[in-house]
């Protein structure tokens, strides 16, 4: 498969994009990380795009995120709000790890938020969803469908039994 080609080809499936934590903020619109490919200090920084980086672009489709390679002294990760306001996050000497814990609790959605988000999506308003907790129990009382075999018998040749198995009754 060519798609598991190259250094750590895990961070191209799909179950990897999708184990990532960090959903941003809706005021943030331009997440930018300055870091340099040498030096000990830039270590974390550089571990923390390889390897969170494709998962902050998977979860977060309406940010443009960035990388700007070897213009800084110092490591920093920087994110542009929609009222033209920025915050600056020093990331420098930490690890990957310590990186991404810090993003979660300073510009990622708390964890109420998500839950928040997560029922509202479900929807359960829809017209097209039955069911015990909808607002129709089943699809037949819908107008155009079959009648419910509970309050009405279904023809026998509308059934299996009778149809392909040959069952006189």
């Amino acid at each position: 498969m060519p798609f598991m080609k190259g250094v750590a080809p895990i961070r191209r499936t799909l179950k990897y994009l999708e184990a990532g934590r960090l959903i941003l903020k809706d005021q943030i619109k331009i997440f930018t990380v300055n870091y340099n490919v040498i030096g000990k200090h830039h270590a974390g920084t550089k571990d923390f795009v390889f390897w969170y980086l494709p998962q902050i672009q998977y979860k977060n489709p309406h940010v443009q995120i960035a990388t700007l390679k070897n213009l800084t002294p110092t490591p920093f990760i920087r994110c542009f709000y929609e009222t033209g306001d920025q915050m600056i996050i020093d990331v420098d000497s930490k690890s990957k790890e310590e990186i991404y814990e810090h993003l979660i609790q300073v510009v990622g959605k708390t964890k109420g938020v998500l839950k928040a988000e997560a029922i509202a999506k479900e929807k359960t308003d829809n017209p097209a969803n039955f069911g015990a907790l909808c607002d129709r129990h089943c699809i037949c009382e819908i107008l155009g469908q079959v009648p419910c075999p509970a309050t009405c018998p279904v023809p026998k040749i509308w059934r299996g039994k009778y149809k392909f198995q040959k069952v006189e009754d």
